[in-house]
């Protein structure tokens, strides 16, 4: 049994969920299993490259395209909020996912712990669909506590510009 868990709410019509970097257990096989039962039609990893090598992630693109999930790459650093590189990405994104959560789909971000950057990124969701930031917030907390962890990451999330 695989110590991976996805944490999931409810966004617009879809669904949301934050979750750690598959591998992150020391079983990457075992959670990419339990990330595709969980079904979701995109996947944003927020994490770099060498933390995704670093567990035994390098594979998940090519794992979620034979699965037929949709994945993005949304690098930003632990703590972090997107820089201006990142931001040049981050709307085509963004217009990605609010699409699949439209459609009555499934959305999950991870970051290396599912807390931080993952829970900025899905927070920003809830806030483009209409959620007031601070409700939001205590909504998502109460699927995972840790749930954006810096007040920059928060301040990111509440400014969304749709």
């Amino acid at each position: 049994m695989s110590d991976y868990s996805i944490f999931e709410v409810p966004i617009g019509q879809g669904v949301g969920a934050i979750a750690p970097i598959p591998g992150r257990s020391g079983a990457y096989e075992r959670d990419v299993s339990v990330l595709l039962r969980w079904a979701p039609d995109l996947v944003i990893s927020m994490t770099g490259l060498p933390e995704m090598e670093r567990v035994g992630a390098d594979a998940l693109e090519k794992d979620l395209q034979a699965a037929d999930v949709a994945w993005r790459h949304v690098p930003i650093t632990d703590f972090g909020t997107p820089t201006a590189n990142t931001m040049l990405i981050w709307p085509e994104v963004e217009a990605q996912a609010l699409d699949v959560l439209d459609d009555g789909g499934r959305v999950l971000a991870h970051c290396y712990g599912g807390c931080g950057r993952s829970g900025m990124a899905i927070l920003r969701m809830m806030v483009a669909l209409g959620e007031e930031p601070s409700q939001a917030l205590a909504r998502l907390r109460k699927a995972r506590s840790c749930a954006v962890e810096t007040d920059a990451q928060f301040a990111w999330a509440s400014e969304c510009s749709t």
